[in-house]
């Protein structure tokens, strides 16, 4: 059954990585990290800088759960165990389906760091759970297109999906996929099929197995390492910058009304287009540039969207224009392609568990709510918007002008 079942392992692989993938980061872009922030300040009434710690507690005990889980699985061997992993991962999808549930009853600031603790465990399980599935269902050749897809559809439903960017609406629409979601995962990480069989053999195949970035040129055995480190450094710089600028952006009705929160469908859509089309370009990239340089097209497209921000700042605009939250959105698409392949590239199934921990939780994530919870209290202490942007301006080109000079800088060569 096996032998029979191998031909629509591929490809039933893939989707499954890509539709479990596109919900779960729909899930943590919209309900984690908007609707959490709506939910203390708006239900709760709490003040920006009470809201911003909350934010820092997720980020903290998300990142130290998932670099212990990551820690503890490749010590048993876990990254080579994908029925282990999918129970995990499946585990994981059960416990935030009815955390979302449970949301209207979160009446007090208690109930809610509670809430956000329970959530941030559940959250440290399923990084290094459901980032390593990638060497088990994902050949390498085809991550790039595979993260591409999950960009694409995490970011057509966001733009479309959620023109009131409230807690209620998040809770109402998300269950109505997470309750079916939940069901199938628990039925498929328990059936024992012929299929689960066949992608729990697959980690063992060079074309799965071997991350893109883990082969070495010669005698230089530290190559991967440092191109580990590095992808870490910049990529915290990434997820920060955005984070940053953007929760300003978000509590800033003109340069809102006119895109993300459009009354009218057209200017949503066309940021939801621009999504897909620049994600589809960042698969593309991803699969033929090296690391040096794909990481500088995010940051020099990352820092052009900041200056335009700060520009019309500082010139009074009234952010009517719709080019800059599309070249917003273009930069956004290519990081987050950056984020599903990368980690998996840079891993063998031994050590996929720690790389995703360390890339998806101690870079992505600390970096986004640390700079959330920065954003808060700067708007707390009364740090103008124009003030803000340029800060954020500011830190975008010097991690630019950074990273320029590492990609056009000369490869280290080591003598075989």
């Amino acid at each position: 059954m096996v032998h029979r079942i191998a031909p629509l392992a591929r490809p039933a692989g893939t989707l499954l990585f890509v539709g479990m993938m596109a919900l779960g980061y729909y899930y943590n872009v919209t309900f984690v990290q908007i609707g959490l922030t709506d939910l203390g300040r708006t239900r709760l009434g709490l003040p920006p800088d009470a809201v911003g710690t909350v934010m820092a507690v997720l980020a903290l005990v998300t990142s130290l759960v998932a670099v212990v889980v990551g820690l503890w699985l490749r010590r048993i061997g876990g990254g080579r165990d994908f029925v282990l992993l999918l129970r995990l991962a499946a585990g994981v999808v059960v416990v935030q389906t009815i955390l979302t549930a449970l949301t209207p009853l979160v009446a007090t600031p208690a109930a809610y760091l509670a809430w956000v603790i329970v959530c941030s465990l559940a959250l440290g399980v399923g990084v290094p759970s459901t980032f390593a599935l990638t060497v088990h269902l994902v050949p390498v050749r085809r991550r790039g297109a595979a993260a591409a897809a999950v960009t694409a559809l995490a970011y057509l439903a966001a733009p479309l999906g959620t023109g009131d960017w409230t807690v209620e609406h998040f809770t109402r629409q998300l269950l109505w996929l997470m309750v079916p979601g939940a069901l199938a995962a628990l039925v498929l990480a328990w059936s024992g099929s012929p299929l689960v069989r066949t992608w729990s053999l697959q980690h063992a195949d060079p074309a799965f197995g071997v991350g893109r970035f883990t082969r070495t040129r010669g005698a230089d055995r530290a190559a991967p390492r440092r191109r580990l480190v590095a992808a870490l450094v910049l990529m915290f710089g990434v997820f920060f910058v955005d984070s940053l600028g953007f929760l300003r952006l978000l509590e800033t009705p003109v340069y809102m009304a006119n895109a993300w929160h459009a009354a009218e469908l057209g200017p949503r859509l066309a940021i939801a287009l621009t999504h897909v089309v620049a994600a589809l370009i960042g698969g593309v990239l991803y699969t033929s540039l090296g690391e040096r340089h794909l990481l500088a097209w995010v940051f020099g497209v990352f820092a052009l969207v900041h200056l335009m921000y700060g520009i019309d700042a500082r010139m009074g605009g009234g952010g009517e224009a719709l080019m800059t939250p599309l070249l917003y959105a273009v930069a956004v698409s290519l990081y987050t392609v950056v984020t599903f392949a990368l980690w998996a590239d840079l891993s063998t199934p031994d050590d996929v568990t720690v790389h995703a921990a360390l890339g998806v939780a101690t870079s992505a994530w600390t970096a986004t709510f640390l700079s959330t919870a920065l954003a808060l209290r700067w708007e707390a202490a009364g740090v103008s918007l124009r003030d803000h942007l340029a800060s954020v301006e500011a830190i975008a080109l010097l991690c630019f002008a950074a990273l320029l000079i590492v990609a056009v800088a000369p490869r280290r060569r080591v003598a075989a």
